[in-house]
């Protein structure tokens, strides 16, 4: 299962409505998420890509994992104030969100995962 790459309006239909309100949004979705906000010249995103990838497929029915071009999708960017990349939206079901740099290898990845989403 590839990571779905999503437009603005992919966005706020599957993950909030944050053109409604920015700061108390709600999320959307039926499973916990990623959101991968990076860029296709970004060398961290690049090394990050495939992590993601295997742990779509690892974790296929538990999490969805999606990805944002910050280049292709500017008002994303500006709405979540994304100054570094990759920078990884964590959603949950009961509403949680949290952002962190997406930095990491895949053992602290999965580990994050386990700890914040499942």
């Amino acid at each position: 299962m590839a990571v779905k790459e999503l437009t603005k309006a992919e966005f706020l239909n599957l993950i909030g409505d944050v053109e409604k309100s920015p700061k108390d949004w709600t999320y959307k979705g039926n499973k916990p998420c990623i959101v991968d906000f990076s860029a296709s010249w970004c060398g961290y995103c690049k090394r990050l890509e495939p992590i993601l990838e295997e742990l779509s497929d690892y974790y296929r029915g538990d999490i969805e994992i999606y990805k944002i071009d910050v280049d292709k999708e500017l008002e994303l960017e500006n709405a979540f104030n994304i100054r570094t990349i990759p920078t990884l939206l964590f959603c949950k079901k009961n509403k949680e969100r949290e952002m962190m740099l997406g930095t990491m290898g895949k053992p602290q990845l999965k580990e994050l995962i386990q700890r914040k989403l499942l």
